[in-house]
This record gives structure tokens, C-alpha cells and sequence, in this order.
């Protein structure tokens, strides 16, 4: 089956919804499997040469962590997100006979500026050792791990990947783990996803502001991303907007609304992504013309109709603080529970 590529220059840095553009699931050079590890759902994504040029994502395995349906602020529920980041990174490692080897945690982003605050938040969180075994004080049941911050370009001057390289080049890591905050085409996916990756990363690819490729291929040992969406441009929430409301006219024309205290609109619990597509008789009905165009046709009109102004803006949620706390240390426990034995049980 042809693979139908849309000519919509997605803003997003997830292998999901880089996967989700297809009306077709079969997309060629890829494979999907899902993983359940303590109710908590991981779709893995094979990406071959062939889905690479289609998905335009580089070749590798790319893991996403679906916290759409976990209250992620709950600490038992946080203690198995955790353990799913670890169980995905252990895999990552054994494969390659890393686990136990030297490890080098690079917090992207700015600290300062909360939805780009994920990687320095990170760091700040992760059991880092490599004093003590310079000391000859290293217990057992803890790797070798060493963390920095390297901060953005607008503040340093200084180019993200020459920093790493440098710090690369003058002590002994076996391989890096990249975390930094992403950009996401879907506002479900926002805060609800941890995706984690052996393919490296493009710094700010997700918004346009693309840096130095951090990767094999340019620092010549293993660099894995762990990453999560915080915030999504205006045309994709414009889009989904569409897509939800076209949804949800569909269900009440059905009478297939749940029934809620008008007065407490949060009680409504709708899972649109999973809700099939009404017939196109009635997305004309509801929004004509409008509601006839592709999710793909309406990004292409939003863009064009935002950007040119300047309204196309990055957005994030209004509880990003408190979001992107939580979240920055449950991935820095799930890095600590791979890397260090002796925490895995804590």
C-alpha cells in the first residue's frame, strides 16, 4: 500500500505523531509493538532506512511512554513511570553491552525558562558518582555517571554540542543520554508523553531553531534522547480544535454525550484521538467547507494564514510549573533505577 505524505511541515519532535500523519497505518520500513509494564502503555517504533526517508526520522528505535490515562502526580503511579524509563533504558543498554559502563547525563535547555527547563531539572535529580570513583569511594550497585547543564546557546555563546564534545573528549564516558523538552504536533500529547530514543538529537529542531546534531555520528559513542512534549504551535491547536469539535458534535448528534453537571465541564471524560471520523455529509453539516479539509489540509491553512503575522506561537499548559517538575524528576529516577543497582528496589 502507497504511503500518501502530506506537504505539512510538521512541528514536532515525537516519532508518534510523525507516525499518527498517516491515514494508513502501513507505513513501509516500520514496525509498532506495545509493551505493558505495571499498566503503563510503551509503543515501540522500529524505524528502518525505508520508514526513515518516509517519517523523515532518523533509523532507529524510538520508544513512547503514553501518560495520558496516569495521574503522573500520584507517587505510586510516578514510582511505575519511573520503572517504565528504566526498564526502556536498560533495554537500550544490554543491547549494546552498556549497562554498568560509564555514563555522561546532558541536560539541554534553559532553567530558566519553565517548558524548556526539562533537562536542567533532570540533572539536578540524577545520582551522579564519578567523584567518588575518581576517589576510589564507589560502592557496589552504582555506575559510573557524571551530569552537566551545558545551558543554551543565547546565554553561553557557546554552541550546545561544542560544550559536550569538549566535556566528550577530556574525561572517560562510555556513552551520553541527551534530555531535553520537545515540541509536539498534538495538544494530548503535551506533558503526556516520555519518548526515548537511540537516535540522539537535533537541539530545537521541534520549533525551527535547529542546533548541532548530537548523535553517533558526531560524537562517535552511543547517545541516547529521552525527551517530553511541552509545548505545541498555534495551527496544530487550531487543528485539533477542529478535529475535537467535529468529534464531539458527531457524538451529540447521537446522543452519545455523557451526561455531566453543566457547572463542572472538567467531569467531561472523552477520549477524542480513539472516537472514529464522522462521514463527510456530516462535517459538512456541522462546519462546512471547513469541515471537509484533512487534518493536514486545515495545519497547511492555519500556518499560512498565522505565520506570515507572526501568530504561529509556540504554546504550553497553564499548570507547566508543577508539570514539568514532577515529570523532570520521575525521568531522573528512571535514569538513577537503570544506572544504579542499588536504588532500583527504593
Amino acid at each position: 500500500m502507497e504511503n500518501q505524505k502530506n506537504n505539512f511541515k510538521l512541528r514536532t519532535d515525537l516519532a508518534y505523531d510523525s507516525v499518527s500523519l498517516y491515514s494508513s497505518k502501513v507505513i513501509n520500513g516500520l514496525k509498532e509493538t506495545k509493551i505493558n509494564i505495571e499498566n503503563i502503555e510503551i509503543i515501540k517504533h522500529e524505524v528502518t532506512s525505508a520508514a526513515s526517508e518516509i517519517l523523515s526520522k532518523a533509523v532507529g528505535l524510538y520508544y513512547t511512554i503514553d501518560l495520558s490515562k496516569h495521574n503522573f502526580h500520584d507517587h505510586q503511579v510516578s514510582n511505575k513511570i519511573e520503572n517504565s524509563v528504566s526498564y526502556v533504558l536498560k533495554e537500550m543498554l544490554k543491547s549494546r553491552n552498556l549497562l554498568g559502563k560509564k555514563a555522561l547525563i546532558v541536560g539541554l535547555g534553559n532553567a530558566n525558562i519553565t517548558p524548556d527547563a526539562v533537562g536542567p531539572y533532570v540533572v539536578d535529580n540524577i545520582v551522579v558518582t564519578r567523584h567518588l570513583d575518581v576517589n576510589s569511594e564507589l560502592s557496589n550497585g552504582y555506575s559510573v555517571v557524571s551530569a552537566i547543564s551545558p545551558g543554551v546557546m543565547g546565554t553561553t555563546g557557546i554552541e550546545t554540542y561544542d560544550i559536550i564534545e569538549a566535556v566528550r573528549n577530556k574525561i572517560d564516558i562510555d556513552y551520553i543520554i541527551v534530555v531535553d523538552a520537545l515540541a509536539s504536533s498534538s495538544i494530548a500529547r503535551v506533558n503526556k508523553t516520555i519518548q526515548i530514543t537511540d537516535t540522539g538529537i537535533q537541539p530545537g529542531s521541534g520549533v525551527g531553531n535547529k542546533r548541532k546534531e548530537i548523535s553517533f555520528r558526531t560524537m562517535r559513542i552511543p547517545v541516547f534522547a529521552i525527551g517530553i512534549p511541552t509545548v505545541v504551535d498555534a495551527a496544530c491547536i487550531a487543528s485539533n480544535t477542529i478535529d475535537y469539535v467535529i468529534k464531539y458534535l458527531h457524538l451529540e448528534y447521537n446522543d452519545l454525550v455523557p451526561q455531566v453537571n453543566k457547572l463542572s465541564p472538567g467531569n467531561l471524560d472523552i477520549e477524542f484521538d480513539s472516537i472514529e471520523e464522522p462521514t463527510n455529509e456530516l462535517k459538512e453539516h456541522f462546519l462546512g467547507k471547513i469541515g471537509l479539509l484533512s487534518q493536514d489540509e486545515q495545519k497547511n491553512l492555519f500556518e499560512e494564514v498565522l505565520s506570515p503575522n507572526g501568530y504561529n506561537l509556540m504554546v504550553t499548559s497553564k499548570d507547566i510549573d508543577l508539570e514539568v517538575e514532577d515529570l523532570s524528576k520521575i525521568v531522573a529516577w528512571g535514569i538513577n533505577k537503570c544506572l544504579h543497582e542499588s536504588l532500583e528496589g527504593e
